[in-house]
């Protein structure tokens, strides 16, 4: 059984589109792209080093592939070793598309029950990256063992975010945390099963809260 870990950037607000640069995903008119390396923090590198220690394999959304794909294997000067690392490493594409997938070891996975059964499989653990569209149906199927956010002291007010009104109600156990001087906020997280719920201690049994709740139940409130 592999792990299955998703990890990302993250603003304040919860976006996670183009973290690295300008040009890396403008879907949507977004033009705050880069917001990551503005910042920068001393916590963000060991954590980077520890998810990318060998051996891991990548999950990927099919435009997080392609941006991938068109950088990390061209890379050159300090950044080579981790294009290669890259390349050598198994990439899990999710996409119900027929493109070729050009990179050095890409397979195309095309459901949740692909995804399943490659988590039931044995190899390396699996771990994602971008891919905002994956996080919903991965946790409403209870694939995701552990999540790891890198929360940036911004509000981007506009992007694609990691949880969108598609995703489920979970409640999640903090594993850990860290803070870095900059402000970034490292956190890991664990699925923990259904939120729990409570009745109010102290309801209200004013006549004015009873015309409020009618009104909200008629959608004029």
């Amino acid at each position: 059984m592999r792990k299955l870990t998703g990890a990302a950037f993250v603003s304040l607000d919860g976006v996670i589109q183009a973290p690295g640069g300008p040009t890396e995903d403008r879907t949507g008119d977004f033009d705050q792209g880069g917001w990551v390396f503005g910042i920068g923090d001393d916590v963000i590198n060991p954590v980077l080093g520890e998810l990318f220690k060998p051996p891991y394999a990548l999950l990927l959304g099919r435009r997080t592939y392609d941006i991938f794909a068109a950088y990390w294997p061209f890379v050159e000067g300090e950044m080579a070793d981790m294009g290669g690392a890259l390349s050598a490493a198994d990439k899990y594409v999710v996409t119900h598309g027929n493109q070729q997938l050009g990179w050095a070891n890409s397979y195309r996975v095309n459901s949740i029950a692909a995804i399943r059964t490659l988590k039931e499989s044995n190899g390396p653990d699996l771990l994602i990256q971008g891919s905002s569209t994956l996080y919903p149906p991965l946790l409403e199927a209870g694939l995701i063992d552990e999540l790891v956010l890198m929360t940036f002291p911004v509000i981007l007010g506009t992007g694609k975010r990691i949880f969108n009104d598609g995703t489920p109600s979970v409640s999640m156990r903090l594993l850990e945390h860290q803070v870095g001087e900059k402000g970034v906020i490292v956190t890991r997280w664990a699925p923990s099963g259904p939120i729990p719920t409570v009745e109010h201690p102290h309801p209200s049994t004013s006549a004015a809260e009873a015309e409020r709740q009618r009104r909200m139940n008629e959608g004029t409130w």
